[in-house]
């Protein structure tokens, strides 16, 4: 490990250390990116500043996706009679949390790094800054640096941090972003929620089933950029559980009570008071003191990059073919899975390329994120739960496509009906009639993250629905559902 040793005591020392590939961010992005490289065969370091597992190991996906697991397990029982009768207390916050913080490894990356080593991937601990073309200077908690030095590539895996709205009084009442709401060790009695997003959404359905009274303030309408029929039915499912949901308005104003408690002023003249205010209404950048202005780029700002991860708009004389953004810091796509697929090609090709072997970027090549572009998949986990990939009816017609829109209610495929009593889901398909290939599909209904795949790979493998027809699902399984979806098509 190239980290000097010492104690908090101040010092000037520098050290030196050349690897193939320096990767910036230890998350799960910058892992990916590291893991590929080196069974490139190349020498390659990662330097992270925080936790080695990063945002989605400790304050994102795994914490989030924990607290909501137990209060989705005993509302889905609530939902099959014989089950429902046996389901008579309430839940165990406590258990919650400990079961949340087994996940997180209690904040401890221990074991990453410990695979970090395992891999063959060195590791520098501190904040890495640009000083030069393939030259990345690193400073320790110590106060020392280690200038690492590249042959073939940089990687920008940093990531994205909560935007924090320019709300008066806001900054001063503390609020929670997403990380102060996946890892937070006590449930305040109140919670407002200050956005309609994913996170929103998840955080919101979390703690209400946790016990705080919750209340979300929604500019716009929930799930902004989904299929409409999908914010509606969690709009509806949120409010029949408890939560507040106020829509149309915007907070104007922030400020703590006597008594410790949160009152948040609405544009309409009202107040909502709360213990604590959660704030989910968008992500910035981390790019604000990572020296891209040595390679003629601006701080703080997204990293534009081509399908290979291959920066853009930077000087050509000083980023040339060596400075790459894999993950959230490139704003393609904001989702783990989506990063580490970007991270996979990325890795690849650097290795390609440091060995002069052919290049394959051509669209689906392997050494390309062309998903990135129309067949993201993502999944909201509230209840129910938002299942969706590729375009929705609104951005299909944007694009200029010829479609045909399939809708079909999933409480009437038998496997629904049996997987949950009175079962509520819509699902839509969105055709493109010239091609007769899928371009999207949205399932919202419990349970339907499970049947994502299945028409993520539809999507991407543009298989034609006659060949679709020749796919029979179980019965009775809820994926029955492409069966009538299909019938609602006709026969090709």
């Amino acid at each position: 490990m190239a980290e000097p040793t010492g104690s908090s005591s101040t010092t000037t020392t520098t050290t030196t250390t050349d690897y193939d590939v320096i990767v910036i961010g230890a998350g799960a992005v910058g892992e990916n990116v590291a893991d590929r490289t080196v069974q490139g065969g190349l020498r390659t370091v990662i330097v992270e500043s925080e936790l080695v597992g990063g945002e989605c190991s400790y304050w994102a996906c795994m914490p989030s996706k924990a607290l909501l697991r137990s209060g989705a397990a005993v509302t889905a029982a609530g939902r099959v009679g014989g089950a429902a009768e046996a389901v008579t207390g309430e839940l165990d916050v406590a258990a919650v949390l400990r079961r949340r913080d087994s996940f997180t490894s209690n904040w401890s990356d221990e074991g990453q790094v410990s695979w970090l080593e395992k891999s063959g991937i060195a590791l520098v601990r501190g904040h890495a800054r640009l000083t030069g073309v393939r030259e990345v200077t690193v400073t320790h908690q110590n106060g020392s640096t280690t200038v690492l030095t590249a042959a073939h590539a940089v990687v920008v895996s940093t990531g994205s941090a909560a935007l924090l709205p320019d709300i008066p009084g806001l900054a001063e009442v503390a609020p929670w972003t997403s990380r102060e709401a996946t890892s937070a060790q006590r449930i305040p009695a109140g919670l407002a929620v200050i956005g309609g997003g994913v996170v929103a959404v998840e955080m919101a359905t979390a703690y209400a089933t946790l016990g705080a009274t919750v209340t979300m303030i929604v500019r716009h309408g929930l799930l902004g950029g989904m299929e409409p029929f999908a914010a509606d039915l969690v709009t509806a499912s949120l409010r029949e559980s408890g939560v507040t949901v106020l829509t149309g308005v915007s907070t104007t104003g922030a400020a703590r009570t006597e008594d410790g408690q949160v009152a948040l002023t609405l544009d309409d003249g009202t107040t909502v008071t709360a213990a604590e205010v959660l704030v989910a209404t968008g992500r910035v950048p981390h790019t604000g003191d990572l020296g891209l202005e040595t390679v003629g780029l601006t701080p703080g700002e997204w990293l534009t990059v081509d399908d290979t991860m291959l920066v853009r708009g930077a000087a050509p004389e000083l980023a040339g073919h060596w400075l790459y953004a894999t993950g959230d810091v490139n704003h393609r796509a904001l989702f783990t899975h989506q990063g580490k697929y970007q991270a996979r090609a990325a890795g690849d090709v650097i290795a390609a390329r440091a060995a002069g072997r052919p290049v394959d970027d051509a669209p689906w090549g392997t050494h390309v994120a062309t998903a990135d572009h129309a067949a993201v998949p993502q999944v909201t986990f509230g209840d129910p739960e938002v299942a969706s990939v590729g375009l929705t009816q609104a951005a299909a017609e944007k694009a200029g496509h010829r479609i045909r829109v399939l809708d079909y209610n999933l409480g009437w495929v038998a496997g629904s009906s049996v997987h949950a009593d009175g079962y509520t889901g819509t699902a839509r398909a969105i055709v493109d009639l010239d091609r007769e290939v899928l371009l999207g599909v949205t399932f919202v209904g419990p349970d339907v993250a499970e049947l994502l795949h299945a028409a993520t790979i539809a999507v991407v493998g543009e298989v034609p629905i006659g060949r679709l027809w020749h796919a029979v699902p179980s019965y009775p399984t809820m994926s029955e559902i492409w069966l009538r979806l299909l019938e609602e098509y006709g026969r090709p």
